[in-house]
């Protein structure tokens, strides 16, 4: 089941995929929590991904209320409104079910002109642990993915710059950006059954941006 609030990027996920397709606000509680209960009701739910992200890039100075709101509210609450829908529905029969969010390298290091999200997605790391630690005992799983910069169309006005996107290559010690694979195998694995003994993590996948000094 894909779930978002754009019909036409669900319509071509669908096209693609032959999945189950549902308009919904990923920061609206309540619908986040009728979706996964269908889900559950249909069958066992496995797992459930919070795939959401955006780039402002502006000093905190420079932020208006509204984009705070937006980078917050898209970001952070959706992630939490997910993980709060599968507690609801799922904690109180002890199943096998993995939750993976998506962090940025920016919540771990310091970079410039990224107050904005990286206040939100290290407030989504915060909740992967502290929430992995609260359902552990019902078989939830909790789990993050920490990206660098990846080639995708939120992050065209970075990558159709060659001065901008040379110098983001610059910053990534293996000396390229991210592309869209290189997250969804990570997603993937954390979804496999084979992990089954790890929660609480967040994995960076970003060419070593957030540990290693770029040569």
């Amino acid at each position: 089941m894909a779930a978002g609030r754009t019909p036409a990027s669900l319509e071509a996920l669908a096209a693609e995929t032959g999945c189950d397709t549902k308009v919904v606000d990923a920061r609206d509680f309540g619908a986040v929590e009728a979706v996964v209960r269908e889900i559950h009701e249909r069958g066992t739910l496995f797992g459930a991904v919070n795939c959401v992200g955006s780039i402002l890039l502006k000093p905190a100075h420079l932020v208006s209320e509204s984009d705070f709101d937006e980078t917050v509210g898209q970001n952070l609450r959706s992630a939490f409104a997910l993980v709060r829908a599968v507690g609801r529905v799922c904690s109180r029969e002890k199943g096998d079910v993995r939750i993976a969010l998506l962090s940025t390298a920016a919540a771990s290091i310091g970079l410039p002109n990224h107050e904005a999200i990286a206040a939100a997605k290290a407030g989504i790391e915060g909740l992967v642990r502290s929430a992995a630690a609260t359902y552990a005992r019902a078989g939830i799983r909790i789990n993050a993915v920490a990206p660098g910069l990846v080639d995708t169309p939120l992050a065209a006005r970075i990558t159709s710059n060659e001065r901008a996107l040379e110098m983001s290559r610059s910053l990534h010690a293996l000396g390229r950006i991210g592309q869209p694979d290189d997250v969804a195998k990570a997603l993937d694995w954390l979804l496999d059954p084979a992990t089954d003994w790890v929660t609480g993590q967040v994995i960076g996948v970003d060419g070593g941006l957030s540990s290693v000094r770029a040569p």
